[in-house]
């Protein structure tokens, strides 16, 4: 064979290799911006739970593309079925070589302070929780009382009947839940303190049909407006929400509002005079998934926030209100409300 020609095929043969080499190097991660490998640990909520747990998701499935990461490789979430699988869960973000771990709510407070203990080189973070005295963990709470206030606001701003629903997840008592009642009552008071404020809670944040049961209790009893703070458990609200509208014309509509993530998409529906409409007044946003991107950001760049305590509220927008279906009126009074907050000229209680 000519020498050229061997010579040749040799120079395409290696320009091959290279490339298949490269190619090789580009689908493992190669262009990643981080080898940071984080993971999320869910409540028993779930990542698909409509609400902070699929926020958090969001967050982390967004923060892993703006870093070049995939699924299983350089983030992921583990989904906890009961608090029993908390401890499991953290160990197998361990095992995967996870080194930034959050546990998304105030139940996985002792599994993550444990965790944390046990594994000084890596970090962690607890979120609607506070754990103090660990420099490997950060602990996020939220100003859920402010923007459950906002709610308030527009919920007595639309009631007709003047008697408004609250249902909490969880039992009485829990510091988190009680702040975003405490707040929406204040709010609801501060348009008109004659409105009634019914009360009840769950004893769960899973079981939809519990919420469906008290939604329904609150409807026919006269409240036009309920506010569902449940995770799971508002699912069921939104079930009675729906069924009870599609027997009525749209003008004559009860109202749900959302929790933890915009929620309007769950409230469309068609009334019984065939129109297109959506129940979800307004909804109050909690930024789980924007803190999750913020310290897994911080982390990557050497500057995890351990040991620190850090306030989402609506001055440095860590919470918020969505528009959703609220009248302009309805909208400007909620604004007014909002900026005399961030203003420090209302002060609103969490408890």
């Amino acid at each position: 064979m000519n020498i050229k020609k061997v010579a040749g095929l040799a120079v395409v043969a290696l320009a091959s290799v290279s490339v298949l080499a490269a190619c090789r190097s580009n689908s493992t991660g190669s262009s990643s911006k981080t080898d940071l490998k984080v993971a999320i640990i869910t409540d028993t909520g779930g990542v698909n739970d409509h609400s902070f747990n699929q926020s958090a998701w969001e967050g982390l499935q967004a923060w892993g593309k703006d870093n070049g990461l995939s699924k299983g490789k350089g983030f992921n979430y583990f989904q906890s079925n009961s608090a029993s699988d908390y401890t499991t869960n953290f160990q197998s973000a361990l095992d995967g070589g996870y080194k930034l771990m959050f546990g998304i709510g105030f139940s996985l407070q002792s599994a993550t302070q444990e965790a944390a203990k046990n594994n000084p080189s890596n970090n962690f973070v607890i979120i609607d929780s506070v754990i103090d005295g660990q420099k490997n963990v950060a602990s996020a709470v939220f100003g859920d009382n402010e923007a459950a206030y906002l709610a308030g606001v527009a919920a007595a701003k639309t009631t007709k009947t003047k008697h408004i629903g609250f249902i909490g997840g969880g039992d009485k008592g829990n510091a988190v839940i009680l702040a975003f009642e405490t707040g929406f009552k204040a709010g609801v008071a501060s348009i008109d303190k004659s409105i009634k404020v019914d009360v009840q809670y769950a004893g769960s944040f899973t079981d939809a049909g519990i919420g469906k049961t008290i939604a329904n209790t609150m409807y026919a009893s006269g409240a036009d407006v309920v506010y569902q703070c449940a995770g799971g458990v508002g699912d069921g609200a939104f079930q009675a929400a729906k069924a009870l509208n599609e027997t009525k014309n749209e003008a004559d509509k009860v109202w749900l509002i959302g929790v933890d993530r915009d929620q309007e998409s769950y409230g469309a529906y068609t009334s019984k005079d065939g129109k297109s409409a959506n129940f979800t007044l307004v909804s109050t946003v909690k930024k789980v998934g924007k803190v999750v991107q913020d310290i897994s950001d911080q982390t990557k760049d050497g500057k995890f926030p351990g040991g620190k305590t850090e306030t989402y509220n609506l001055k440095n927008g860590g919470v918020d209100l969505a528009k959703d279906n609220a009248t302009d009126s309805t909208w400007s009074a909620v604004q007014t409300a909002k900026q005399a907050i961030i203003d420090g000229k209302v002060t609103v209680a969490s408890k």
